[in-house]
């Protein structure tokens, strides 16, 4: 009796580990990323990376609405790279003097353009899950850089024994329920960088995190510069009232 009992608890043990685990991820690794901190930067050759990565991997699945090909200019490139970068895309405009949409090559001025009509186009075409824009995606989580990364390139991993993944699903241990729509999107040489970068999974994870990151926050360098400015400013001013309170003091005595 004592045995059932014994083996019943370690049956609901394992449940209850299982599910706590799916609810809540697991702990994310301890990344380090060149824009923390207070003098955090981004770094541009990784950011261009990174954006290879999106355009020739997640494009055909991920939109951007919020970022316009001309703000590439913030990676470093140059007013003809933009401009060969929007050509590539084909937007839809209009309406034109007959009252019709039509299509046209893309401008700097454009936005990304979405891989779908619409969010019912998208989930059609994958299995029934509408894949997420990506403008935000590095801050839509708590720690968002490093979950990115890390269920890019670790997360995808075969499922614990008892653990049910239904058709048409994955197993990522990092993703919240640990069911994901997505399958594992990147493998090692899955593009071949322009400067020459090895392209492991790991590194691309880490390239196309950094430029999302960037998307999410495009000023973060200009509100740290401002921050410190902020600071000094006051240490300065600090310095000065207590040298004037020393003085009105020293008058009072």
């Amino acid at each position: 009796m004592k045995r059932i009992v014994a083996g019943v608890l370690s049956a609901a043990l394992l449940t209850f580990s299982v599910q706590t685990q799916a609810a809540e991820g697991k702990a994310l690794p301890d990344y380090t990323w060149e824009f923390d901190g207070i003098f955090g930067k981004f770094d541009r050759a990784a950011m261009q990376r990174g954006y290879q990565v999106y355009r020739e991997v997640c494009a055909g699945c991920h939109a951007m609405r919020l970022v316009a090909f001309r703000n590439l200019a913030d990676l470093g490139y140059d007013a003809d790279q933009i401009k060969a970068f929007a050509a590539e895309a084909t937007v839809i405009d209009g309406p034109n003097d007959e009252g019709e949409m039509f299509e046209r090559a893309g401008r700097p001025a454009d936005r990304f353009p979405s891989p779908f009509p619409n969010d019912k186009a998208a989930a059609a075409a994958n299995g029934g899950a509408t894949p997420p824009d990506l403008s935000l995606m590095a801050k839509a989580r708590p720690h968002g850089p490093s979950y990115v990364r890390a269920l890019l390139s670790e997360g995808y991993e075969d499922p614990p024994a008892g653990f049910e993944i239904l058709e048409g699903q994955n197993y990522n241990s990092y993703f919240p329920g640990n069911r994901i729509a997505m399958a594992a999107p990147l493998d090692d040489d899955a593009v071949e960088y322009q400067d020459g970068t090895p392209a492991s999974r790991d590194q691309m994870s880490a390239d196309v995190t950094h430029f999302l990151m960037w998307a999410a926050e495009p000023k973060l360098e200009q509100r740290k510069q401002m921050g410190i400015k902020v600071v000094l400013f006051l240490i300065v001013l600090s310095g000065i009232l207590y040298a004037v309170k020393r003085k009105v003091w020293a008058d009072l005595h």
